[in-house]
Formats: C-alpha cells, sequence, structure tokens
C-alpha cells in the first residue's frame, strides 16, 4: 500500500512552523516523529564561527579597553551568531568597529557566499574613544564541535566551541484522525524552530531526503569502492603517520620534538641531523635514541 498523505502548514514564519501529516496508517505518525526529530536536530547543515583573533587580546581571560563586556563574554555572543554558508572551507569575516555604541552582529564583514541571519543581534557595547578589531573563521558543519577539536592555529587565534545544528527545538505529537469511517488512522503534528538559516519547511525536506538515502542504501546496497592506500614519505605507510609519543622515545625527548613541530614519524624521517640539534633540550644523546628508535620502526635515514 503506497503512502498518500498531506503536509499543511498551520502556523508558521521563517523560524518557527506548525506541520501537521496527516494521514498516515497507525503506527507510522510515532515512526516518522522519532525518526525526523532525530534527523533534523544532529544531521542538517549549518554554519557558526570556528575561531576568532581580537586586535589586543591574547587570550580569552581577558578585558579589553573601552569594551563593556569581558572578552569571555564578547566570544559567548560571537557563538550566537548565525551564518548561511554552505562552503567546504573556512571562511574569513572580519569586524572592524571604531565608534562608541552597540556593536551588532550586522557589522561582521562577510566575503559573497557568506551572509548573517541575525544581524541585530549584539555582540558587545563600546565606549567613547573604543576600538573593537577581530578576525575570525566561519565553517559549515552538523552537529556540535568542541573547540579542543581546532587545529592549534597563529598566537592570539582563539577556537571557538561550534553548534553547527540550523534546528533549535522539535516538538510533535500524534493524535488519531478519521479516514472515511475508519477511526486508526494517526495525525502527526510537529512544531519546528530554526535559527532562520533555513525555513522549519525546509528543514523537513532536508531531513526526509537524508533518511530517504540511508534506507535508499538498504533497498539497494552500493558497494563502496576500495580506495588506494597511498604510502607516505617512499613507503612509510602507516608507521608514518604515528605520532612521537607513540613510537617509545622518552617522554623528555618526544616533547621536546612536538613543541619543536616535530611531531610525527614522516616529519623526522625528512628532518636532518643539523635540524635536530636546534632542537630545544634535545642533546646528541637523544638525537642517537631518535635515530635508533625510528630504525627499529623499520624507518631507514640516509640523513643519519
Amino acid at each position: 500500500m503506497e503512502p498518500i498523505f498531506e503536509i499543511k502548514e498551520e502556523k508558521g514564519d521563517s523560524k518557527y512552523a506548525k506541520l501537521v501529516i496527516s494521514p498516515l496508517v497507525a503506527g507510522f505518525g510515532h515512526t516518522m516523529g522519532t525518526a525526523l526529530r532525530r534527523v533534523m536536530l544532529s544531521s542538517l547543515n549549518g554554519a557558526a564561527i570556528t575561531r576568532v583573533q581580537i586586535s589586543g587580546v591574547k587570550h580569552q581571560f581577558s578585558s579589553l579597553k573601552g569594551m563593556k563586556e569581558d572578552v569571555l563574554d564578547f566570544l559567548l555572543n560571537l557563538k550566537k551568531v548565525r551564518f548561511v554558508y554552505e562552503g567546504d572551507k573556512p571562511a574569513k569575516v572580519t569586524l572592524s568597529v571604531k565608534t562608541a555604541g552597540e556593536v551588532k552582529a550586522g557589522d561582521i564583514k562577510t566575503p559573497s557566499g557568506v551572509k548573517v541571519a541575525n544581524p541585530e543581534l549584539v555582540l558587545s557595547n563600546l565606549s567613547k574613544g573604543a576600538k573593537l578589531e577581530a578576525k575570525m573563521e566561519v565553517e559549515s558543519g552538523v552537529g556540535y564541535s568542541p573547540s579542543e577539536d581546532r587545529e592549534k592555529g597563529t598566537v592570539g587565534m582563539i577556537p571557538l566551541d561550534a553548534s553547527f545544528s540550523p534546528v533549535q527545538r522539535v516538538n510533535f505529537k500524534v493524535e488519531e484522525t478519521r479516514v472515511g469511517r475508519f477511526t486508526n488512522y494517526d495525525k502527526l503534528v510537529m512544531e519546528v524552530w530554526t535559527d532562520g538559516t533555513l525555513s522549519p519547511r525546509e528543514a523537513l525536506s532536508k531531513s526526509s531526503k537524508i533518511l530517504s538515502s540511508y534506507l535508499e542504501q538498504v533497498i539497494n546496497p552500493v558497494k563502496p569502492k576500495k580506495k588506494e592506500v597511498q604510502l607516505e614519505n617512499d613507503g612509510l605507510g602507516v608507521v608514518g603517520s604515528l605520532s612521537v609519543e607513540e613510537i617509545g622515545l622518552p617522554t623528555r625527548v618526544a616533547n621536546a620534538l612536538v613543541k619543536s613541530g616535530l611531531d610525527t614519524v614522516d616529519k623526522l624521517a625528512t628532518a636532518k641531523r643539523e635540524d635536530l640539534s636546534k632542537v630545544r633540550n634535545l642533546g646528541e644523546k637523544s638525537i642517537d635514541i631518535v635515530y635508533k628508535v625510528l630504525k627499529d620502526r623499520g624507518v631507514e635515514l640516509t640523513n643519519a
């Protein structure tokens, strides 16, 4: 039996909608409601600021002269800025305000393809003579991404937690509805709240497509193509990707190498002995230990 039902929007705007899906065969109200709710909250693509560098600020636990808020409060407000952006690479945006008063999300300058969805959001308040200049990176993604996942950038670059999900809340309930003389059909009523970067109706549609793609793989499974693994550094393979902390070096030696940027086997394999001798707290005996450990791992060095 082919499913035949309607989707009606009883109430709605760009951020909220009450969507009614009916009639559904008994049981499918809860089945669809649960699945759609989970996908909408966890699997839809969104964009957020992931890094920020503020002129005159080295870390988040500080203050900026002339700004009413602490830097930490300013960063918390930046997390609330919502963007429309679907690019694969981080997009660079800037903020430069030199006048007294409120600084809003709409003051952020964005390149083409990036748009601030909530320009009226207040980020900070500046006093007369103060200025606020910041460089930020906007990335697209799904779900939640903690700041600890960011790679260490330049000095003064502060990583931020990012909540990418454009859907803020979803409620649903299932009611009985009549079809002819039958009263055991389901009516699924969904309430969807978004951040304005997409409408609730779009969120429902995109979530349905994601579910459909997974179910299609069950119906018509496609075997993943085997990728040829390219060996790094002329055949180091998996060993090359190991960190220096994983190959059995003394902790002191490993820490010194990490601080100097030589944190993996493939980087060590291409480093000359004279480069290693410049590493702080790494003497000749320590260098000999490094070469011995690498040799034990099967890494033959021509620059030893």
